[in-house]
C-alpha cells in the first residue's frame, strides 16, 4: 500500500529523493536497449520478428496488418464503441484545430518585414503502446494532430496481439484516421525501426508516443544518435493529486487507482492538507483496489506509491512543482485560488468533477505528456509538435538603407568581414 510522510519530517534531501522516479542509476536498461537497438539496425526485419517472437510469443509472417483486415477488424467492434470512439474523436480533433495559426507579418522596422510560417513535419511515427493494456486512445491522440498538421506519412507501430495482428479498436480508430496499414512492432525495436527505418518499416523524422522505461530509453537514445527527433520523453504514467478538506475521498481514491492499473511502474501521489482526508482516501484506495480486474498491477503501482501531509495548499503547490507531475489534479474547490501557482506540470484537472481519465479519453485535451519530471521543461503533444515553424524576412530598398548600417556595425565587432561585405555591396550598389 501506500507509504505516508508528513512534510514537516522531511528535509530538502528527502524531497529530492521522494520526486526521483523511473531512474536507470546501473545502466541496465541502457545497455539492453541499445542491444536491442543494434540488433534492428543491423538485421531489420528478421530482428524485428525475433523479437515478436521473444517479447510478445508472436510468430510473424509479415509486419504489418493492411487496409482490407483493418477495415474487417473495425466492423466487428460494437456499435456503441464506436460511438465513444468517433465523440473522442471529434473532441480531440476540434480542440487540435483550434491550435492553427495564421501568417503575421511584423514590420520590425521601415522596409524590413518578418514573419512565420508552419510547415508539416514530412514523417511522423507514432508509437501505440500495447503490452499490459491496449490504448486506441493513444492512437487518437497522436493521430489526429499529425493529420491536421498535413503530414504526408505517418507510420504507426503497435504490439502484435496473441493472433498477430491488431485489435479492432486501433483499427477503426485507423480508419477514422484515414490510415490504412499499422506496424507489428512494439517496444524499443519499433522505436529503433522508426529511426533507422528496416525493409518493411519506413525511417521518419520524428518519432511520437508513450510507452515504458525501454520505449523512453530508446527514444532519448535515438534521439542523441540520429537524425530522428522525438516529441518527448513519455515514460511511465503519473498522477499528483493535491486535496484538502472539499475533496472527496471516493474520488481521490478512483483518480489514484486510474493512474496505477497503468502499470506496475506507474506512480499515484496524494498530497493533502487534511490528515483525515488521506486516511478515508486510503480506506477508499482499498475498497475500491479488491474489485478492479487489474488489481495485481494496480497494486503493484502502489508500494511506489505515497502521501504528503502538507500545512496549506501552498506548501502542497511548491511539492507539486518540484515534482513536476505528467497529471495534476487539483481536488479542491479553491482551485482557482492556486492555479497560478503551476509552474511545472503536463495537463490539470481542476475542481472535484474533472477526472483525469477525461483527458486520458475525450475531453479533447493530448494525453502524451512528459512523465519523470520532464515537465520543467518540456510540453505535451500538441498541433505544434507534427509542424516545423519557419521564419522568412523580405526587405526593401528603404528597409536596406535603413538597417544596413546596423548589420555592417555588428558584424565588424565580431571581426566577420564577409557578413559586412553582404551588406555594403548591396548599399553601394543603390
Amino acid at each position: 500500500m501506500m507509504r505516508q510522510y508528513n512534510f514537516k519530517a522531511l528535509s530538502k534531501a528527502d524531497v529530492n529523493q521522494l520526486i526521483l522516479r523511473n531512474t536507470d542509476s546501473g545502466n541496465a536498461i541502457r545497455e539492453s536497449v541499445l542491444n536491442i537497438i543494434e540488433e534492428v539496425k543491423t538485421h531489420g526485419d528478421d530482428a524485428l520478428k525475433n523479437f515478436a517472437q521473444k517479447f510478445d510469443q508472436v510468430d510473424l509472417k509479415q509486419l504489418y496488418i493492411g487496409k482490407e483486415a483493418l477495415t474487417k477488424l473495425a466492423n466487428e467492434i460494437p456499435q456503441q464503441v464506436k460511438h465513444a470512439i468517433t465523440t473522442a474523436f471529434q473532441n480531440i480533433k476540434k480542440f487540435h484545430e483550434s491550435q492553427t495559426s495564421s501568417k503575421q507579418v511584423i514590420e520590425t522596422s521601415i522596409g524590413v518585414n518578418c514573419w512565420r510560417e508552419s510547415r508539416a513535419i514530412e514523417r511522423v511515427g507514432l508509437y501505440i503502446p500495447g503490452g499490459s493494456a491496449v490504448l486506441p486512445s493513444t492512437f487518437l491522440m497522436l493521430g489526429v494532430p499529425a493529420k491536421i498538421a498535413g503530414c504526408k506519412e505517418i507510420v504507426v507501430c503497435s504490439p502484435p496481439q496473441k493472433n498477430g495482428s491488431v485489435n479492432g479498436y486501433i483499427a477503426f480508430v485507423a480508419q477514422l484516421l484515414g490510415i490504412e496499414k499499422i506496424y507489428l512492432a512494439g517496444g524499443a525495436q519499433a522505436v529503433a525501426a522508426m529511426a533507422y527505418g528496416t525493409a518493411s518499416i519506413p525511417k521518419v523524422d520524428k518519432i511520437f508516443g508513450p510507452g515504458n522505461q525501454f520505449v523512453t530509453m530508446a527514444k532519448t537514445i535515438v534521439q542523441s544518435t540520429t537524425n530522428t527527433a522525438i516529441d518527448m520523453p513519455a515514460g511511465p504514467s503519473e498522477v499528483l493529486v493535491i486535496a484538502d478538506e472539499t475533496a472527496n475521498p471516493v474520488y481521490v481514491a478512483a483518480d489514484l487507482l486510474a493512474q496505477a492499473e497503468h502499470g506496475a511502474d506507474s506512480q499515484a501521489v496524494l498530497v493533502s492538507t487534511s490528515a483525515s482526508l488521506i486516511e478515508k482516501s486510503l480506506e477508499e484506495v482499498s475498497k475500491q483496489l479488491a474489485v478492479l480486474p487489474r488489481k495485481e498491477v494496480a497494486a503493484k503501482a502502489l508500494t511506489n506509491s505515497y502521501t504528503v501531509l502538507v500545512d496549506d495548499l501552498e506548501v502542497a503547490m511548491d511539492f507539486s512543482n518540484e515534482y513536476a507531475p505528467e497529471h495534476l489534479i487539483l481536488a479542491t474547490d479553491n482551485w482557482q485560488l492556486i492555479t497560478d501557482k503551476i509552474t511545472n506540470a503536463g495537463s490539470v484537472f481542476l475542481g472535484n468533477l474533472t477526472p483525469e481519465s477525461a483527458g486520458d479519453y475525450a475531453s479533447g485535451t493530448n494525453h502524451t505528456l512528459p512523465t519523470s519530471a520532464y515537465a520543467r521543461s518540456y510540453s505535451g503533444v500538441s498541433l505544434d509538435s507534427f509542424v516545423k515553424k519557419i521564419t522568412f524576412q523580405h526587405i526593401s530598398e528603404s528597409g536596406i538603407k535603413n538597417l544596413g548600417p546596423t548589420v555592417e556595425i555588428l558584424a565588424e565587432i565580431e571581426g566577420l568581414h564577409a557578413h559586412k561585405n553582404a551588406v555594403t555591396v548591396r548599399l553601394e550598389n543603390i
